[in-house]
């Protein structure tokens, strides 16, 4: 295969797409699945709270490996990176949500991936990076705002037998436009995660092309 020939697959394979014979399961992608998958992990433990959101929502960069392993290998493959960290994070600190949380974790990344590899699939170039990644922002948050109303904050209401107007007011302690809880996913849920994914999509867009490089050169 030519020099050019191997450039074309390279580009073809990057950002979500994917040349013909594309393999997921090869030893290269298992092994980078796996350390991406573990860096993710540890990424997820390391959390803080922001100030445009109470503080039982933490801020991390746990979906940064995924989505650049979505753009080095492919879709399956982010997920598949979002799955070992949800199992090492369930097996080194188990689950405070019935597993409910690690679902909607799960949930989120693909909506922030798919969406982004789907549109660079048929976008190359700088400019249809940068659509890639903003389009798999507003689709994650618009998503969260979902998951988080109908499975998390009830859930979360439950497990600590917290009243959802305690949490609410939690929020209007970050923002006074918060009353009830679509208010709250309006002016904490979605700013707060698109926040969150944008600036894992900005970290993205200036690692990607040198991770690139530095992998498959």
């Amino acid at each position: 295969m030519s020099m050019n020939q191997n450039q074309e697959t390279l580009t073809a394979t990057a950002f979500g797409g994917q040349s013909r014979g594309h393999k997921v399961f090869t030893t290269k992608n298992m092994v980078m699945i796996a350390l991406f998958g573990a860096i993710s992990m540890v990424l997820m433990l390391i959390d803080f709270p922001t100030p445009i959101a109470p503080s039982f929502m933490k801020f991390d960069f746990a979906d940064l490996p995924a989505i650049l392993g979505t753009f080095l290998m492919g879709p399956v493959e982010g997920l598949l990176i979002c799955l070992v960290k949800l199992l090492l994070k369930i097996i080194i600190k188990g689950s405070e949500t019935a597993f409910v949380g690690e679902f909607s974790n799960f949930i989120c990344a693909a909506a922030y991936m798919l969406p982004a590899a789907l549109v660079y699939h048929f976008k190359k170039g700088k400019s249809g990076a940068v659509l890639s990644l903003l389009i798999g922002t507003l689709a994650v948050s618009c998503m969260a705002i979902f998951t988080n109303s109908l499975i998390m904050f009830p859930l979360y209401s439950n497990l600590y037998g917290m009243p959802m107007e305690v949490i609410i007011g939690m929020g209007t302690k970050i923002n006074p436009h918060v009353t009830d809880l679509f208010s709250m996913m309006l002016y904490t849920v979605l700013p707060f995660n698109l926040v969150k994914y944008g600036a894992v999509s900005v970290i993205t867009f200036f690692v990607y092309k040198r991770l690139k490089h530095a992998l498959f050169h």
